[in-house]
């Protein structure tokens, strides 16, 4: 598959140019023309490119790529040996942080909804400037305790997590956003959600989980974010019969 052809596929899946996000989305550092191998992993971490070469990977899709806004612009130290390493090995780098948060089949919050069997899917309201809504609510199948729910989570993530528990009251509505989105717990308060699962939490978030009635459950940025790019991979190799291999350089935050 030729380099312009599989990000022009991306870029119709994905549709960046919805978001006002803060990084940017697509080709970030060009490689060969000609794609067979591609490596997908959450971020664009030494440790994944070091495993795209020894892969001999032609592209690496990840959810963090480069480029933040506030970030520095020299490329120096760890930012000029990661790029330095893709431009060494002819690899190309693509990434899509919100459009990969909010694809309604691909994306980290879809994935996350489908593994909690959740149903009667809704989106929450834009938070902050975001132009596009990128968080889910949803009803579970059958109504659980909170228990069993962090049970759950814990099962299918592979991982302990944070649990604020503030309420007894059974488990039937979630509200949940991937990665670093606590932000969000107002307006999972406001979609009238049992319980809100996000990545990371901040101080504040305790407080607000407690005054405002809601179970609240960091599931680790890291974790909470593997399986949009994943599910992404699954698809081209499904649609192209590319090689596609998912990377998971684990990352306990």
């Amino acid at each position: 598959m030729k380099r312009q052809a599989l990000e022009k596929e991306l870029n119709f899946i994905l549709k960046p140019n919805k978001f006002k996000d803060y990084a940017p989305n697509g080709l970030q550092v060009q490689g060969k023309e000609e794609i067979t191998k591609i490596v997908t992993g959450v971020t664009a971490c030494q440790a994944l490119i070091d495993k795209a070469i020894e892969l001999q990977a032609d592209a690496v899709i990840v959810h963090h790529g480069y480029f933040w806004k506030n970030e520095q612009s020299p490329i120096t130290g760890i930012k000029y040996k990661r790029i330095s390493s893709l431009i060494k090995h002819d690899i190309n780098l693509f990434a899509y942080h919100l459009p990969l948060d909010a694809h309604t089949e691909l994306g980290n919050n879809a994935q996350l909804a489908k593994m909690l069997g959740l149903t009667e899917l809704n989106a929450l309201q834009p938070w902050l400037d975001l132009s596009e809504s990128i968080g889910v609510v949803g009803r579970l199948s059958e109504i659980k305790s909170i228990k069993a729910v962090k049970k759950h989570i814990e099962k299918m993530l592979n991982r302990n997590v944070l649990l604020e528990q503030t309420h007894n009251r059974p488990i039937e509505k979630i509200a949940l956003c991937s990665g670093g989105a606590q932000g969000y717990i107002d307006q999972a308060v406001d979609m009238e959600a049992d319980l809100y699962i996000t990545g990371e939490v901040s101080e504040q978030t305790i407080h607000l989980a407690r005054e405002r009635q809601i179970n609240f459950i960091a599931a680790g940025h890291h974790a909470s974010e593997r399986y949009g790019v994943m599910a992404l991979g699954n698809y081209l190799k499904d649609k192209y019969k590319l090689n596609v291999e998912f990377v998971d350089i684990d990352n306990p935050a």
